[in-house]
């Protein structure tokens, strides 16, 4: 096996051509042009990791040539030979990103070896960055088929087992029996918003944004709707204001992870005293933005715990509810969209948080 750093050395001197091979071929594959041509040839159907190309040549400068090299192949490192008075073609070059770097001609034997050193270890090192790549990019398509895949099959039979207690409650009169049998739908329901809580964290941590049109008042009407069914919210106020008259785009999923969440929270860690709980929503989207607020007089948060509450696992409470991921995934999500979160909380008063989202253009 040939483990040799290939160059390919364009320039339209045969002598050139000639020295370049007999002064690197004992340490570099070499492959050699005499003109553009030949050249891109070359670097469409040899493996290149290093490509030198003389700036003037005739028909095509070297400048132009990595242009059109990089259409066919621009994984390869490129180095421009030049003179001083081509300087102007040489800065240009770089701007553009198409060299790495440029060699004074006539070129130093330890320079251009260096050079070339230098350029292949970039090379092979955003090779071994694109194969990781396309490995994390499998990973994630394999990780996105086994979450649903795995919610779908967790909540079939959780659903079933929901389903057969209903029924058997419907049967029975013992109330020792029926004791039981609520601590299964409570236990079912502890599982099923796990499940649910994974597809989201699944969802906020996704670095990629999916953008689509986003209709604040749809998702809450939508979302309301689940809530009823999943939270008992005949105790609460419950104050929604909706202010939407500008096109905002953003991730819908994300942005249905940190509604839900917050509200969540805000109906989850309420008081258990007598007396009021409401919890007030607003959302008002301009050209560029949209601002949520969620408030709530719930139990609030202690100042001790205000810095961590973001992080993963973490709970500001000793109530016994909640993942201790909520807060993490919205913030997540939130970052993910180029937002920014604020948390406001007084310990027995309740609890502010704003987010701030860009409209994704």
């Amino acid at each position: 096996m040939n483990n040799k750093i290939h160059v390919l050395y364009i320039d339209d001197e045969d002598n050139n051509l000639k020295s370049f091979r007999a002064t690197l071929r004992k340490d570099f594959k070499i492959f050699t042009a005499i003109d553009a041509e030949e050249g891109l040839r070359i670097a469409q159907e040899e493996e290149i990791h290093v490509c030198i190309a003389d700036q003037r040549m005739p028909g095509m400068t070297g400048t132009e040539f990595f242009e059109q090299m990089v259409k066919i192949n621009p994984d390869p490192i490129r180095i421009l030979l030049t003179g001083y008075s081509d300087i102007a073609s040489v800065i240009d070059a770089i701007n553009k990103g198409e060299v790495y770097r440029f060699i004074d001609k006539p070129w130093n034997i330890e320079q251009i070896k260096n050079s070339i050193k230098n350029a292949a270890d970039i090379y092979f090192m955003r090779s071994e960055l694109k194969d990781k790549n396309e490995k994390l990019k499998k990973l994630h398509s394999e990780m996105n088929q086994f979450v649903y895949s795995l919610s779908h099959e967790l909540r079939g039979p959780l659903m079933s087992i929901s389903g057969v207690s209903k029924l058997a409650k419907m049967e029975i009169t013992e109330p020792h029996v029926l004791e039981y049998f609520d601590m299964i739908d409570s236990a079912t329901l502890k599982l099923d918003d796990f499940i649910y809580k994974m597809l989201d964290f699944y969802r906020s941590t996704k670095i990629d944004n999916k953008v689509t049109k986003i209709f604040f008042k749809e998702i809450i009407d939508q979302q309301l709707e689940a809530y009823r069914t999943k939270f008992d919210l005949s105790h609460f106020k419950i104050n929604i204001q909706i202010n939407q008259d500008h096109k905002f785009l953003s991730d819908d999923a994300k942005i249905r992870v940190i509604l839900n969440n917050l509200f969540s929270n805000s109906v989850q860690f309420q008081k258990q005293t007598p007396g009021e709980k409401w919890i007030n929503l607003t959302i008002d989207v301009t050209e560029s933005e949209a601002v949520i607020t969620i408030e709530d007089n719930g139990i609030g948060i202690d100042d001790k715990y205000k810095t961590e509450v973001f992080s993963l696992f973490t709970r500001a409470t000793q109530k016994n509810v909640g993942t201790g991921i909520g807060l993490y995934m919205v913030k997540e999500a939130v970052e993910q969209m180029g937002g920014r979160i604020e948390l406001g909380s007084v310990l027995a008063e309740g609890t502010t948080i704003k987010v701030v989202l860009p409209s994704i253009v």
